[in-house]
């Protein structure tokens, strides 16, 4: 007969948490149980102002009734289904919804289950494409420094965040790294794009040269570089890559999980700044964070290059067991419908301006030395404590929970995503009690 285990209630210590400090958290733990809106509700019963959309993934609002019924309803009815030489209706409509939200040519997705499977998904086919077109050579990967693509081992290779590569060995082979765009001497302070940096996209012809163009698969970068403190493209940067990529063949990667779903106030970066890439990764608001799950779009032309040869052939090796899961699709349907219902990839009621004005309303408070923004995404950046680098947005972001603010910090800088259905006075909510925080802040 079977046996519950004897389990301690709310013992904490089994569960390694991930990209957490797990001895500080099992000290003096922040626990959500429930979520409604905007707001989270914490253990002893206080409602958290959601200030990061979870973590960048629920842009609609949390527990929207529209996508728990059809998850709900797409359980009762069809728990799942297996992908390999297999489907299910809701996998197609949901793909075809997706590409009629791309610029023309972006006409294909494959299902994953995380940005960084979608990452991983994507390197593979941007490789597996170049030797399906005789560019046999053609292997190496070009990231940034200072970009995240998950953390998987192609997407920590191509990424440049140290302290996610620094433990996991030498990492793949054949990867090089374009510099980052901060720059804070020539653009603290800037709404939007900055004007200066453009140039740093050249790098890619020496990075490219140095190499042979011929030995090189593809490039990949995010728009907007998010888990490393909002980091937002010059004007013309990514223009000038997408040059640079077309004139040696090389394959476009936009890592658009985080820009993805309404972001930026356009549907996708690619729309925002009028850049189109080859292929594009995507996750978090794909669902609202309610089901893993993520996408990767690829242009036609990629497709094709792997429709050859007999008909009863696998084309790509490449798959995962829960791709384009019933539920997950059910979910992500649902979540589309919303977005197109509330208009929020595109609010027309200035909210993006408002957003703007009260974050860089703190650019008077001590210890600031940049704030930036672009769409419904925002930093602050800190003074860091000499010797003790982290410190002071991590106490920040312990102080603004016990006030009933979530925001997420990456080094010493804030991070602020809430849900696209935020209001003028949770703007000011927001920022108001990180102001109290900031200005008490050692």
């Amino acid at each position: 007969m079977a046996t519950t285990p004897n389990v301690t209630p709310n013992n904490l210590e089994s569960f390694w948490m991930p990209f957490s400090a797990n001895r500080q958290f099992k000290r003096d733990p922040r626990m959500f149980v429930a979520a409604d809106g905007m707001y989270y509700t914490t253990a002893d019963g206080r409602k958290v102002l959601d200030g990061t959309a979870g973590l960048w993934c629920v842009n609609a609002g949390h527990a929207r009734k529209q996508i728990v019924e059809a998850v709900q309803a797409q359980v009762a009815e069809l728990d799942y289904a297996p992908a390999f030489q297999m489907g299910h209706p809701k996998a197609f409509e949901l793909a075809a919804r997706l590409c009629a939200m791309m610029p023309e040519g972006l006409d294909h997705v494959f299902y994953t289950n995380s940005g960084s499977e979608s990452v991983e998904t994507a390197l593979k086919i941007a490789i597996a494409y170049q030797k399906a077109r005789g560019e046999t050579g053609r292997y190496r990967l070009i990231g940034r420094e200072r970009g995240y693509h998950g953390v998987n081992f192609g997407g920590i290779s191509v990424g440049g965040i140290v302290s996610n590569r620094k433990t996991f060995g030498p990492l793949l082979n054949g990867v090089d790294h374009l510099p980052h765009t901060h720059d804070l001497a020539r653009n603290a302070f800037t709404r939007g794009e900055p004007q200066n940096g453009a140039e740093l996209a050249d790098e890619l012809e020496r990075i490219v040269a140095l190499h042979d163009p011929s030995t090189v698969a593809a490039v990949i970068v995010e728009p907007v570089a998010g888990s490393t403190g909002v980091l937002i493209p010059p004007v013309g940067y990514l223009k000038r890559l997408r040059e640079i990529c077309d004139k040696h063949g090389i394959v476009l990667i936009f890592d658009e999980v985080i820009t993805g779903f309404g972001r930026l106030g356009k549907p996708f970066a690619t729309h925002y700044f009028d850049v189109k890439p080859d292929l594009i990764t995507t996750a978090k608001g794909l669902t609202n964070g309610v089901i893993p799950m993520g996408a990767v779009f690829a242009r036609k032309e990629i497709y094709d290059a792997f429709m050859t040869g007999p008909d009863h052939m696998i084309e790509l090796f490449h798959g995962y067991t829960y791709s384009g899961h019933p539920v997950g699709c059910a979910a992500a349907l649902a979540c589309l419908d919303i977005y197109r219902e509330e208009s929020l990839f595109e609010r027309g009621d200035g909210i993006y301006d408002y957003f703007a004005d009260a974050l860089h309303s703190l650019r008077d408070v001590k210890n600031v030395i940049d704030i930036r923004n672009i769409g419904l995404v925002g930093a602050i950046e800190l003074e860091g404590i000499a010797g003790q680098p982290t410190k002071r947005a991590f106490s920040a972001f312990l102080e603004a929970y016990e006030k009933n603010l979530l925001i997420r910090t990456t080094g010493d800088i804030i991070a602020l995503s809430p849900p696209l259905i935020v209001t003028r006075a949770q703007i000011d909510e927001l920022f108001g009690t990180l102001r109290d925080v900031l200005e008490n802040l050692d």
